[in-house]
């Protein structure tokens, strides 16, 4: 059984997210915030309102009704954009900076890996990487990936 929220949620007219509470107090414009984006992507999301405030604390969209769900997944979604590396193609060189021609979960792309404290690992097995234009990748399971990008990799870390 899903837990009722003592909240709703709904977009208005502009499409931002409005943040209702069951005694009427209305917030416009609020925001979800993941507090582990990489390793527990779907627990503890906080809605902040504009001045950056938390409103209310989500432990699992999971528990969330649907509508409030798809809501919530609709505004994270738009707001991240953190490409899953599936196999490194090339790089250019061993030695930092180097560029990396790689596929994602978004298509083809090359970045500049500017230092090797770039790359960051992620538990056991996930890395995050950050791109020489700002754009961060992520790999989520190295052990996944090709044999080819596994040594690519494996030069850098």
């Amino acid at each position: 059984m899903t837990p009722t929220p003592d909240f709703l949620l709904e977009r208005d007219a502009f499409g931002r997210l409005v943040l209702v509470f069951a005694s009427g107090e209305r917030h416009e414009g609020v925001l979800p915030v993941r507090a582990f984006p990489i390793a527990a992507p779907d627990e503890g999301v906080s809605l902040v309102g504009t001045e950056g405030h938390e409103l209310v604390w989500i432990d699992s969209l999971a528990a969330t009704p649907p509508a409030v769900h798809s809501l919530l997944v609709e505004e994270l979604a738009a707001r991240e954009f953190v490409p899953e590396i599936r196999r490194v193609k090339a790089v250019s060189t061993f030695s930092t900076p180097s560029v990396w021609t790689v596929e994602t979960d978004r298509g083809d792309t090359d970045f500049v890996l500017k230092t090797e404290e770039d790359i960051r690992r992620l538990g056991r097995t996930g890395l995050l990487i950050a791109g020489g234009a700002g754009v961060q990748f992520s790999v989520r399971d190295m052990t996944a990936l090709d044999r080819g990008s596994r040594k690519l990799l494996e030069r850098f870390l």
